[in-house]
């Protein structure tokens, strides 16, 4: 990718995460990047050259060839009136990780047609383990494989339809919250059975890396063949198991999943 001026419009948890994530996954050592905050008081600890830190919106519009917008989603049409005047559709692509905001949405608030990337990617990318799921409109068609290439330096990427990036938000990026949330039970149990929660914790994370590696590794295995392995006839493993399940496991993972995309769909109405 040739040298390319990079705004983060709204650094904050989120464009703070994609920050650290482009850090070290190495893109910023050709490439500059600039972020913005209305308070920048939580980005003094930043000492990058590569790295420009301001509150005026519009001059890091003017200066940056890729604008990632990371506001909330009330924000965005409000910030879209703030640097209309110095976008530039021969110059600018712009993507969106702003939940609930569909392309069409962005284009009607845009004076001029633009490439335009939503993705949605999560805080893993802080330590290059992110799932990006991204989607594009005609124009940003030629751009996503370039757009592809900052995101694969950060995890992995799949492009898919508009329509289902309402469930990857909830799959990817609130799954994010979800498994940390098993772990911790997990962590708990642990320490239910004796051990201190250091180290219960520590078992914890790295079996989660352990499984989770264990299906990238093997070409695409299943998790019941992985299951399969580890279950033996009257053992500990599908007692716990069965138990699990006889107490909602599955099924509450399932509607707790559908209940966030329900959601969306409610912040969605809000920010017609």
């Amino acid at each position: 990718m040739k040298q390319q001026t990079i705004a983060i419009l709204g650094a904050g948890n989120l464009g703070l995460a994609i920050y650290k994530g482009l850090k070290k996954g190495g893109l910023l050592e050709n490439n500059k990047l600039i972020l913005t905050r209305r308070d920048i008081s939580g980005l003094i600890g930043i000492k990058d050259p590569s790295v420009t830190i301001t509150t005026e919106n519009p001059k890091a519009v003017e200066e940056a060839d890729i604008i990632i917008f990371a506001v909330q989603p009330k924000q965005l049409r409000g910030l879209l009136q703030e640097v209309s005047p110095v976008l530039n559709p021969d110059k600018h692509t712009l993507i969106s990780v702003i939940t609930a905001v569909t392309i069409p949405e962005m284009e009607e608030s845009l004076s001029g047609k633009f490439p335009i990337i939503r993705a949605m990617p999560n805080t893993a990318i802080a330590v290059l383990q992110s799932m990006t799921c991204m989607a594009y409109n005609d124009l940003g068609k030629s751009k996503i494989s370039m757009v592809q290439t900052i995101f694969n330096c950060v995890g992995k990427t799949l492009v898919i339809q508009e329509e289902l990036m309402q469930a990857a938000t909830v799959v990817c990026a609130s799954g994010i919250a979800f498994w940390m949330r098993f772990i911790r039970a997990t962590t708990q149990g642990g320490v239910q059975l004796g051990f201190d929660a250091e180290y219960a914790q520590e078992i914890a994370v790295q079996t989660c890396l352990g499984a989770a590696s264990l299906l990238a590794g093997n070409g695409g295995s299943h998790p019941e063949s992985e299951i399969d392995k580890v279950t033996t006839p009257q053992g500990c493993t599908i007692s716990g198991l069965n138990e699990m399940e006889h107490n909602g496991l599955s099924s509450a993972l399932i509607k707790g999943l559908v209940k966030s995309y329900e959601r969306i769909n409610k912040m969605k109405e809000t920010t017609k």
